[in-house]
């Protein structure tokens, strides 16, 4: 079994980067036989291997590089023995230790040192596998369109489901962001007394509040002031120009009509300001834009967020429906007409649809709370009752309603059924429930292991590093170990990357679905092991090994859970 450095993390990326570079070698060491006409086109190296992760696959390989990719390197697919050999010889810090490999007809296959990949994950403890990678420095603001005044503050009542959809995102943005090392603050803020903050803390979010009194005036007279002044600002004589000579078209009567409401109106000529400042992916018919007061008090929050970032430039994160999109660009290319130089992304979520029914978010959050407490009560009984319950129910309504709303990819639409007479299953691969019941599970066995340790049944747990984590052989194993531990640092990279991106306009795409889909697939495949295995075995000493090596590993899976739930600000159920 391969020693390996315990100050470097093993990660996927870097063992394809190394066996990619392994593969090619430089250039000139691929034989002149091999270029058949000129020189090969060769492939990028990220291209050239992939990861296994269905357990059918994984039983004999787990990274590959197709045939194909072969071909593309050596004549007919050959890899010189120098080759194999440097693949095989893989070494290097954070790098998966090779065990070995062999060409078949689907290509090169590669098979990990599972137990020394096990004994380095998990015998000093699985930490630098629940964290990002890297830290980053940075200031980001995330700004939820939907929580601004329009002119009043939004209620449950008023808020869309497509609304909460963002608000959600913003939130799980936030957590994620954060965890990467980012300053994270959120626009706009709310009065602490409102309906709609006892709505969100229902949910798990903190949003910033301010006294019921506050006002922010100061700001929105300076906001104001810099539009006036601004060198975009549309005067008399562009308004008459532009409308003269038959271009100001509709009928004579009603045009006369709306430039008198209009009179003395500040107008904004938002085409100058995305055009002249160079910002892409804008709408191009965002036109003149007549600047009312939400508007002003919506630049002066976001004033108010962007005041405190302590780096020259913040990024500010317009977090808003499809069917806000347009109105979000108005504010966006507004802010930058008052002066603002602050980076500005737009991350757009597609509808909330509800065939059959129309419902607020209040409504929504009431059926589905409703729904899990009646679901808990025909599982447990007369037990479902009182504060620890409510706690639970409480936690498994936010876990439902999130995993509904952000486990689809966000510019596409959710589609909810939201029939009365439709339960929330405690049972089944379905989203917040199910992963939240998994969970638990966990939490259930360790309290049984303690208990078994109590009445002198099982000895401590000792040090990882007095184990043989070769016991660990079942496929189930090497599954939790290579789909979800180890990659679970480089999943939580991924959200500050997407916001590095340059170029690509206004809008931003970021995988804010995969938090989600990753904790339900966890699950799936934690069930089945659970399911299969028995963790807590005949309290023999000769089986002792094993069922130690198997609670260091699903032990660093209770905390996989916690991390990943945290992203979401759910906290754990340690018992159901």
């Amino acid at each position: 079994m391969e020693n390996i450095e315990e100050s470097s993390p093993l990660r996927i990326t870097p063992t394809v980067r190394a066996l990619s570079s392994a593969l090619r070698g430089k250039r000139e060491n691929v034989p002149d036989s091999s270029r058949e006409h000129g020189d090969r086109i060769f492939p990028e190296p990220e291209k050239l291997w992939f990861k296994e992760s269905s357990a059918k696959n994984l039983r004999n390989r787990d990274f590959l590089s197709p045939t194909t990719m072969l071909n593309t390197l050596y004549a007919d697919g050959q890899v010189p023995p120098a080759v194999m050999s440097r693949v095989l010889s893989l070494r290097g810090s954070g790098i998966l230790p090779v065990a070995g490999g062999e060409v078949m007809g689907e290509g090169l296959r590669v098979r990990v040192d599972r137990a020394a990949a096990f004994k380095a994950v998990l015998a000093g403890g699985a930490t630098e596998y629940l964290k990002p990678s890297s830290q980053r420095q940075g200031c980001v603001v995330l700004n939820c369109p939907a929580m601004h005044p329009k002119p009043n503050t939004p209620t449950p009542d008023t808020l869309t489901l497509g609304q909460l959809r963002t608000v959600l995102l913003a939130d799980h943005m936030g957590a994620l962001l954060r965890r990467q090392g980012f300053a994270v603050s959120y626009c706009p803020t709310l009065p602490e007394d409102s309906d709609i903050i006892a709505f969100l803390r229902a949910l798990g979010i903190d949003w910033p509040t301010t006294p019921a009194n506050w006002t922010n005036e100061e700001r929105e007279e300076k906001i104001q002031e810099a539009l006036e002044n601004s060198v975009y600002r549309e005067r008399e004589t562009e308004k008459s120009r532009r409308t003269s000579g038959g271009g100001g078209g509709g009928g004579g009567g009603g045009g006369r009509k709306v430039e008198e409401e209009n009179e003395g109106a500040l107008r904004v000529n938002l085409k100058r300001v995305f055009q002249e400042e160079g910002l892409l992916g804008y709408d191009p018919s965002l036109g003149t834009c007549t600047v009312h007061r939400d508007s002003v008090s919506h630049l002066a929050q976001l004033d108010l967020a962007t005041a405190d970032c302590t780096v020259a430039m913040a990024t500010t994160l317009h977090v808003t429906s499809c069917q806000d999109e347009f109105r979000q660009q108005q504010i966006a290319v507004l802010w930058r007409a008052s002066g603002a130089t602050h980076t500005q992304r737009h991350l757009v979520c597609g509808p909330v649809k509800t065939p059959g029914s129309h419902l607020t978010a209040a409504q929504y959050l009431q059926l589905r709370r409703g729904q899990m407490k009646e679901a808990s009560e025909m599982k447990y009984g007369d037990q479902v009752e009182g504060q620890t319950w409510d706690d639970i129910i409480r936690v498994m309504t936010s876990a439902t309603v999130r995993f509904e709303l952000l486990s689809t990819v966000h510019t596409s639409p959710v589609t909810l059924d939201v029939q009365r007479e439709g339960g929330v299953s405690t049972k089944g691969p379905r989203g917040g429930v199910f992963v939240m019941y998994n969970c638990a599970r966990l939490h259930t066995l360790f309290d049984s292991y303690e208990r078994g340790v109590e009445k002198g049944l099982y000895p401590e747990i000792p040090e990882g590093s007095q184990l043989d984590f070769s016991a660990l052989k079942e496929e189930g194993e090497w599954l939790l170990l290579f789909n979800y531990l180890i990659p679970f640092s480089e999943l939580l990279d991924q959200s500050g990357q997407a916001l590095d991106c340059e170029g690509g306009g206004a809008r931003v795409n970021i995988k804010t679905e995969q938090i989600c889909k990753f904790l339900v697939s966890l699950s799936k495949d934690f069930s089945s092991y659970y399911n299969r295995v028995h963790v807590l075995g005949e309290p023999l000493p000769h089986l002792f090994n094993q069922m130690f090596c198997r609670l260091y590993l699903l032990r660093a899976l209770r905390e996989l859970y916690h991390s990943a739930l945290d992203t979401l600000n759910l906290p754990p159920i340690r018992q159901l």
